[in-house]
């Protein structure tokens, strides 16, 4: 939500458009998740890690609830940038090349995301930083500044993620909201610490859902939770995640 009002309002009020909006609403929404990150989930660490999730989640209650105060429910609209505007015949379908811009950029970050946790030596000290940060902070690895990087990369992700729904959506206080219940399905039906798992039933869930729309709409809003109580009966650790 913070990414997508970002590029809004930078072309609203200083003429940035989509591209520079691209790069900057991630850098700036990372460095408040940085903030964030050391000035009150640093705290709670030491506590439980429950309460580093529930406070992200009333803050983010919170910067809704202003943002429906300043800006109201009713939607905003965002231009698609007219280099990708027009659409692409495919043969068995017309393809809009924003959309298409969309998917291919998603895959991009999201196999990125990936490759980065899986296959690089930083991967693999942000592992085994979430499991033994002891251990890891004696081998001289700075543990917490490692931690807040991440925070702030995932807060910069989400807000890339925005600016990329802009143009697709309409703006609106209540678009981030309204997928942390299926984000939150995605990642129990991928398995808990599953990347892969995460983005290959990410896509999945999206394409069922989509087809689901067109054969059956009323079903179409609760069968991402029918597959995921299905998953859990016959794979309590999701679908790539391991058995504790």
């Amino acid at each position: 939500m913070l990414g997508a009002f970002m590029a809004w309002l930078g072309a609203e009020k200083f003429g940035i458009g989509f591209w520079p909006s691209l790069v900057i609403a991630p850098w700036l929404v990372g460095a408040v998740g940085v903030v964030i990150e050391r000035t009150l989930l640093k705290r709670l660490y030491k506590i439980d890690p429950i309460y580093g999730l529930l406070l992200t989640f009333g803050l983010a209650l919170i910067a809704e609830g202003i943002f429906r105060d300043q800006f109201g429910v009713s939607g905003q609209q965002y231009e698609v940038p007219e280099l990708l505007q027009g659409a692409t015949n495919l043969g068995f379908m017309v393809l809009p090349n924003y959309r298409g811009f969309v998917v291919f950029a998603s895959l991009v970050v999201c196999f990125s995301t990936w490759f980065i946790i899986e296959r690089t030596r930083l991967g693999s000290y942000l592992r085994a930083g979430t499991e033994n940060p002891s251990l890891v902070q004696a081998f001289g690895v700075n543990v917490p500044m490692m931690v807040m990087l991440t925070y702030g990369a995932g807060a910069g992700l989400a807000a890339l993620a925005g600016v990329l729904a802009a143009p697709v959506i309409q703006i609106t206080p209540l678009m981030g909201s309204n997928l942390i219940i299926v984000v939150f399905a995605v990642v129990v039906i991928g398995g808990m610490g599953s990347i892969m798992g995460s983005i290959l039933t990410g896509l999945g869930l999206g394409v069922i859902e989509g087809f689901t729309k067109v054969f059956y709409p009323e079903a179409s809003s609760i069968v991402v939770f029918v597959i995921m109580a299905i998953v859990l009966m016959i794979r309590p650790a999701g679908l790539f995640g391991k058995e504790a």
